[in-house]
């Protein structure tokens, strides 16, 4: 068994773009693991309507 491990997930979120208003979009997460348990995300990025990957910063968490 690792102790430490570094996995990629990939979700669909709700977010929200100013310029293009609420999307369903894929997000993924880079997590790093210590003995199975997430202790820090590194990176979180998505794709776009239009294939191109885009970080997560730019758009909102729409609730």
């Amino acid at each position: 068994m690792r102790i430490i491990q570094v996995k990629r997930k990939t979700i669909y979120e709700k977010r929200y773009s100013l310029k293009m208003g609420q999307l369903n979009t894929k997000v993924t997460y880079i997590k790093k693991y210590m003995f199975g348990l997430p202790v820090k995300t590194l990176h979180k990025y998505r794709e776009t309507y239009y294939g191109e990957v885009k970080d997560c910063n730019d758009c909102l968490l729409f609730i």
